[in-house]
């Protein structure tokens, strides 16, 4: 690979690194290629980039950020790159149940990357991947917004329920 190559291809891991949301790094070494294909159409539906990169080029994308020395015991061997930009925890979700199925078991999470910290193989699965997704959080936003309204929709209907539990006992109480 040319010099020219090379610079285009680090412009565009520098690019997805400062668009992305998190990161997550992998070693699927010893997977299948079938496996992989399966993998790659996971991440696909979640709308997670995934690539093979060269660690090398990995480490000049990255020289000018202040988490790089952390990240040299992750940028060796066969390491993937799967890069999640509106849901930050898309990545590590899709690979968490991936490792259950009997096609991931070789499949390794080396580190993890969210807002400039790193994680370990440890912490993308336990922190991340149980972080509420975008559309969780949409959820538990409409359901905090609706619950004063719930609420008070209760209390105006309680004098008139109230009302019939009334009647309703009388109408007992005289048979």
């Amino acid at each position: 690979m040319d010099r020219a190559a090379k610079d285009v291809q680090i412009g565009e891991i520098r690019s997805r690194f400062d668009k992305m949301s998190a990161a997550v790094f992998v070693s699927f070494q010893g997977m299948t290629v079938e496996n992989v294909s399966k993998l790659r159409a996971e991440f696909r539906k979640a709308g997670v980039e995934y690539k093979v990169c060269k660690n090398t080029l990995v480490k000049q994308a990255l020289k000018d950020v202040a988490y790089k020395d952390k990240l040299d015991d992750v940028l060796l061997g066969m390491t993937g790159i799967a890069w999640s930009f509106e849901d930050p925890s898309a990545a590590a979700k899709v690979l968490k149940a991936f490792r259950k199925d009997p096609a991931g078991e070789k499949l390794q999470i080396k580190a993890g990357l969210i807002d400039g910290s790193v994680l370990d193989a440890q912490g993308v699965e336990d922190r991340l991947a149980t972080m509420p997704g975008k559309n969780e959080l949409r959820a538990m936003l409409l359901a905090t917004l609706q619950a004063p309204l719930q609420n008070f929709v209760a209390l105006l209907a309680a004098p008139a329920q109230n009302f019939v539990y009334l009647l309703s006992a009388k109408e007992r109480e005289g048979k």
